[in-house]
């Protein structure tokens, strides 16, 4: 009898509180610091903390997220910052909306 290859689901859990230096989620990401500190140029994500002290900077798993969701959106639709924060802004829109909709029905 052949047998099947076995499908493993992956995926990141995250702790609300939980929060990330710059150089973790630049590892979290597979990216340079560089980039991180692009996503925060751009506002696609917000560092807590002295926004002049870099190496200061915490981000929460919800930035962890929207980081992960640019560098994705870059590499597959080959869009630039500002069209994955404008991209990223829509689907959160989307999202809310939905969940009212939820509540409503």
């Amino acid at each position: 009898m052949p047998t099947t290859p076995k499908q493993s689901l992956t995926g990141l859990i995250l702790d609300e509180d939980c929060l990330f230096t710059l150089d973790e989620i630049s590892h979290a990401c597979s990216v340079r610091t560089e980039y991180i500190i692009e996503l925060v140029d751009e506002g696609i994500v917000e560092p807590m903390g002295q926004q002049r002290e870099q190496q200061q900077w915490s981000f929460t798993g919800i930035s962890l997220l929207r980081a992960r969701k640019a560098r994705q959106l870059q590499q597959d639709l080959g869009i630039n910052l500002a069209g994955a924060a404008v991209v990223l802004d829509m689907m959160e829109e989307i999202e809310r909306l939905r969940d009212r909709l939820r509540r409503l029905g």
